[in-house]
């Protein structure tokens, strides 16, 4: 309990239990994969969707917290926002009217968020069973083959995702992909982060953020971006230094009415090469005194404020998930980038790779 009032969540009375996670789902079987650390991180994964389930990392008094969103059973995430702490593709986030061309033919995709396309279809990554192995007692290692023509994508494509937890208390995510036809991908991983550890009695909006990033992509009322690459300085999307996120939340802004708060992409300044991760994120929680980095490959980050959280969903230790109880760094290539010919591309030809590495790096302060 803080001397405000709050208790973080210590000691939490709940522990993700294999059995919980054991099954089958569409024939295929479904384990619990727990990763530690040497310094006592830990992690929680599912090979439904490569789903991040929980992550205790510690606060200022050495205190152990999970900061991540997330259901206690198989059952439960099923039925949940399947989305949360899954890995996205074949496309994350939005294609307009779920529409693309590919080398001269149009492509037509289902439409899952209203007018548009959203993270792969009502398939998708994240309500696939993914082959699993585990290399060490730190890593996992999941691989998913997408069908030619699967949600309406051109190409056979095989995805690998390692996830590792490292000694220097960084979560490590690489995505490797290759297609045997031209195709489109842009794969991310969509977990809900409470630095707090207490997401039911703390929002996020005292998180402390700033962005490696001076410009962002406005959207238009569906959230497609509209093409264009705009400067942050002098809007509420300047978090070049760092802010609260509530600081400017709620200011009468157009493109936060869009969102219903923050649901944007963010352009990474990043040096030329982009095969080394550089920074994109630092996020800070005053009480725990819990820091996160996220450092990427990736051209772009989504920002998302939790604005479609409700407290309707029940989480782990039958916690609720209530409005703005926490927020997604998406790391990511643009959305919509496949129309927008000034957004960094997504064509993946037989014969490449795609390549991607994002850590979420974690320290106290």
């Amino acid at each position: 309990m803080t001397p405000d009032g709050y208790d973080l969540g210590y000691n939490l009375d709940y522990n993700l239990k294999s059995d919980n996670f054991t099954g089958n789902v569409d024939g295929k079987r479904v384990d619990l994969y727990r990763l530690k650390n040497s310094n006592g991180l830990e992690a929680c994964f599912c090979n439904y969707g490569a789903r991040l389930l929980s992550l205790f990392v510690p606060d200022r008094e050495g205190r152990m917290g999970d900061v991540v969103l997330g259901y206690e059973t198989l059952e439960k995430t099923r039925a949940g926002r399947t989305e949360m702490g899954a890995a996205i593709g074949r496309y994350a986030n939005r294609i307009a009217e779920g529409r693309f061309r590919l080398d001269g033919k149009e492509f037509r995709l289902p439409l899952n968020d209203g007018p548009n396309h959203l993270h792969g279809g009502p398939g998708g990554a994240q309500r696939a069973v993914f082959d699993a192995v585990r290399p060490d007692g730190q890593s996992v290692r999941f691989t998913l083959y997408f069908r030619d023509g699967e949600d309406g994508y051109p190409g056979g494509c095989m995805l690998k995702v390692l996830c590792a937890l490292t000694d220097d208390n960084a979560l490590r995510i690489d995505y490797d992909a290759v297609t045997d036809a031209p195709t489109i991908v842009n794969f991310s991983n969509h977990a809900y982060f409470n630095l707090s550890g207490a997401p039911d009695v703390t929002d996020i909006l005292e998180h402390r953020l700033q962005l490696d990033a001076s410009r962002y992509t406005p959207i238009d009322a569906t959230l497609i971006p509209t093409g264009e690459i705009a400067p942050v300085a002098g809007t509420p999307f300047d978090f070049t230094t760092p802010h609260a996120i509530g600081a400017r939340i709620e200011d009468d802004d157009e493109q936060l009415r869009f969102g219903r708060g923050y649901d944007h992409n963010f352009v990474i300044d990043r040096p030329a090469s982009p095969l080394t991760p550089a920074r994109a994120a630092r996020l800070s929680e005053p009480r725990s005194g819990r820091v996160m980095e996220v450092w990427t490959t990736e051209p772009g980050i989504q920002l998302y404020t939790g604005n479609f959280l409700t407290g309707g969903d029940v989480g782990k230790g039958g916690r609720p998930m209530p409005f703005r109880g926490a927020l997604c760094l998406e790391t990511q290539h643009f959305p919509d980038s496949i129309n927008h010919p000034n957004f960094p591309g997504v064509i993946l030809r037989p014969g490449e790779w795609f390549s991607s590495t994002t850590e979420y790096r974690f320290s106290r302060e």
